[in-house]
């Protein structure tokens, strides 16, 4: 089982003067080129996001949200930059008191990915705001061909595409997943980017492409107005962080729960994992118990920190990790909470920049569902969110909907140090599967010396119990999904704990995870992708 979990097919991209990694070949160029061009790591994140917006535009979008978590070596400064919107004005408990619907015009909040882009841009960017849109606007334009992935995602939502004709004639073909290689031509968002790239950001929400945007949301029939939009600004955060045998894991503060990794690193340091073996059934059962522990918390504490402060002082110390591990039995499963109701998949995009001065971008953003709300607004070609899917109705639940408040986000960008120097930056898109899978990844290089590629490719789990879902109501199965490339043994072992375990293909567990580490003795960079999606690395 050792060899097959170290076993990788693509090969370790390395260069020492800029790496980027993200979910689509042609994102990952038009980063690559921003640097060969004379840009930073933030130029390359404005030109990969923007990108991935037009060829990736079942994850994310113009009209979603994201986190953008920047290290700028010269001056170790380091800021998360929270583009979340908010629930509109309207979006009152009262309002959906039958229920938040996870498609269609009543789904969408106030996007705020374009912001995180402009605030990052202002602050550290060096090339010019318009540069960063060419490779967006020349795919949108000309179009861009179908790959497998988006083929598996257009035919999952056929019926929410269909449901909106714009969306329909855009992104289907025949009603139907259009066939690989097929172009997909968006001309009214080349039209918007290049407005984007002309005005710059703050006419997204304040300015023309506002008017335009608010105009498109009030024929579709969204709550989404003028005034949510004019009221949106990015928040500066600093990051949040632990140390790990040795390692500092920084990661973004809430409304993210990126905490959530952090206390699950905190848990799993109580181990000895590599004493217990790679992919083995008591690592793995290690691993997962402490997922459900921090899943629990997470349902406590997830929120608005404007609205409602989690204890994270106390959820990331040493005391509260000794007093939590002794609730993990090391040879039966925690059985599940019952379910409470029914939810809906996420799909993210995750992107990583590392220049050659060591400057990092660890990044990520989403629509939330795939396709989000399926609904496109009016002739900005801009497909609108389904964010309102993770918020909870019931009164006095930290992630109750509020008017003006940020939802609780599963969104994470990890960033790693190592005696005071970047050591790696790595994440994935996947909703609730995020941080268990940024958990495996990161403790396959630190604790079992993977390299980037073959944690990446290293076989999978995915844990889900009842009640621990991010979308609202709550229902998943009571599930310990396993990639089938873990031996029989392994998995016979966790299910005589109690794991309900059900095996899917060798590359078909959740996530897409991508990695930049940076060598801090000879500044070379490694970067890994993964190949369960579209996902690329580049290096030069």
């Amino acid at each position: 089982m050792t060899d097959e979990a170290r076993r990788s097919y693509r090969p370790v991209i390395m260069g020492r003067r800029g790496a980027v990694a993200s979910n689509h070949p042609l994102a990952t160029q038009a980063g690559l080129l921003a640097l060969r061009d004379g840009g930073n790591a933030v130029d390359a994140a404005v030109a990969v996001g923007a990108t991935l917006s037009v060829v990736e535009p079942a994850m994310s979008g113009l009209g979603g949200d994201g986190f953008y978590h920047v290290f700028m070596r010269a001056t170790n400064e380091a800021v998360v930059f929270n583009g979340t919107g908010a629930a509109p004005r309207a979006a009152t408990v009262e309002r959906y008191a039958d229920g938040i619907p996870n498609q269609g015009p009543l789904s969408f909040s106030t996007p705020g990915s374009v912001g995180g882009w402009g605030a990052m841009h202002a602050r550290f960017g060096r090339l010019r705001w318009a540069e960063l849109f060419d490779a967006a606007i020349e795919y949108a334009r000309d179009g861009f061909g179908v790959t497998t992935a988006y083929r598996h995602f257009a035919d999952d939502q056929q019926a929410r595409l269909a449901a909106d004709p714009r969306s329909a004639r855009t992104f289907l073909r025949d009603g139907g997943a259009p066939p690989l290689g097929a172009t997909i031509v968006q001309p009214e968002l080349a039209r918007t980017l290049g407005q984007l790239a002309e005005e710059g950001a703050d006419s997204f929400y304040r300015g023309p492409l506002a008017r335009a945007l608010a105009e498109g949301c009030r024929e579709a029939g969204a709550l989404v107005d003028a005034n949510d939009l004019a009221e949106f600004w990015p928040e500066e955060q600093a990051p949040i962080a632990v140390d790990y045998r040795g390692y500092q894991v920084r990661e973004a503060p809430p409304n993210s729960t990126g905490w959530v990794l952090l206390q699950e690193l905190k848990l799993v340091e109580r181990f000895d994992l590599a004493g217990l073996g790679l992919s083995s059934a008591d690592a793995i059962h290690t691993l997962v118990e402490a997922k459900k522990l921090a899943f629990a918390d997470r349902e406590r504490y997830g929120s608005d920190p404007r609205f409602f402060e989690a204890p994270l002082d106390e959820l990331l110390s040493d005391a509260y990790a000794e007093r939590r591990v002794a609730e993990i039995d090391p040879r039966r499963a925690a059985p599940a909470r019952e379910p409470v109701g029914a939810a809906t998949r996420g799909n993210t995009t995750y992107f990583c920049v590392v220049d050659g001065e060591g400057n990092a971008v660890s990044a990520i953003q989403s629509i939330n569902s795939a396709f989000g709300s399926g609904v496109t607004a009016g002739e900005t070609g801009i497909l609108l969110n389904n964010r309102m899917s993770p918020w909870h109705l019931e009164p006095g639940h930290p992630n109750r909907l509020h008017p003006g408040k940020r939802v609780r986000h599963t969104m994470n960008p990890p960033m790693v140090f190592k005696d005071g120097e970047l050591w790696c930056v790595f994440g994935t898109p996947g909703g609730d599967n995020q941080v268990q899978v940024n958990l495996q990844v990161l403790t396959g290089m630190i604790d079992f010396g993977l390299d980037p590629q073959q944690a990446a490719e290293a076989p999978r789990w995915s844990s889900t119990q009842p009640g621990q879902e991010a979308n609202y109501p709550h229902e998943c199965p009571d599930a310990l999904t396993m990639e089938a490339r873990f031996a029989p043994s392994v998995r016979e072992e966790l299910a005589a704990r109690g794991h309900p375990v059900v095996t899917v293909g060798d590359l078909e567990g959740p996530c897409s995870i991508e990695i930049i580490r940076r060598d801090p003795a000879t500044g070379m960079l490694l970067a890994g992708s993964d190949p369960r999606r579209d996902g690329w690395a580049l290096a030069y």
